[in-house]
């Protein structure tokens, strides 16, 4: 019997390569998808067995082909993590248009592209995953989150609608408010004077999306919220 196989859109050293790690080990074959070919390569490096395909989610041909690559050389899709993010840090005084259209074009159009290339064979199917690592920012605004919230909130309403339109026909989505500082190298940079509980460990966070995505169909979670337990909220 053929191994399940769970792409992951958006692959980066933290909550990307967590969710690769996790799914291997649940036995899945991987299908991992960012901009560099060379980043990808590395990163495969890293993995017992993964496919790799260049994808940027904020071109939809470049991610209708990237899916379609997958599609013909290890199958339909059974679990989809949606990790692509992104955005300006600026307040609204200073966002641009081309902000505005960059984030979305991560956050929000490349979701719903990428949600339009494995519904198909997953309602045909009447099973599947799609798991979307969202962020606080789509609760609220902050003062230099103009686009980024603008995007994330875009985001969560896009997960509703496919939630409601396909969690009746046997497809589970699942929305992750990640609320706090993902633990990178970059992250201790930039705020050297936290604690590690400050952070959060993002094979913490890949555990509880596997698990959301293997959830029993009379319990199903559609948003689920994440913090350090320090976090003020």
């Amino acid at each position: 019997m053929a191994a399940p196989i769970c792409a992951i859109i958006g692959v980066g050293p933290g909550n990307g390569m967590a969710l690769a790690r996790r799914f291997a080990a649940g036995g899945y074959d991987l299908a991992l998808m960012s901009r560099s070919q060379e980043k990808l390569d590395m990163f495969k490096s890293q993995l017992a067995d993964a496919n790799t395909f260049p994808c940027d989610a904020r071109d939809a041909d470049s991610v209708r082909r990237a899916f379609k690559q997958v599609q013909e050389t290890m199958g339909p899709v059974d679990v989809l993590c949606y990790n692509a993010g992104g955005g300006a840090w600026a307040t609204p005084e200073d966002t641009t248009v081309e902000d505005m259209d960059n984030a979305f074009h991560i956050n929000a159009s490349g979701l719903l592209i990428s949600a339009q290339q494995v519904l198909p064979a997953m309602v045909k199917r009447g099973s599947g995953s799609i798991m979307i690592s969202g962020a606080t920012a789509s609760l609220r605004g902050g003062p230099k989150m103009t686009a980024f919230a603008a995007a994330k909130a875009a985001q969560r309403s896009i997960a509703q609608s496919l939630a409601r339109t396909y969690g009746p026909q046997g497809i589970h989505i699942s929305l992750f408010i990640l609320d706090g500082m993902i633990d990178l190298p970059r992250s201790r940079k930039l705020l050297p004077d936290k604690p590690d509980t400050f952070f959060m460990k993002a094979d913490d966070i890949a555990d509880t999306i596997y698990h959301t995505a293997h959830q029993q169909k009379s319990a199903w979670t559609f948003e689920l919220d994440m913090r350090p337990f320090v976090e003020r909220w």
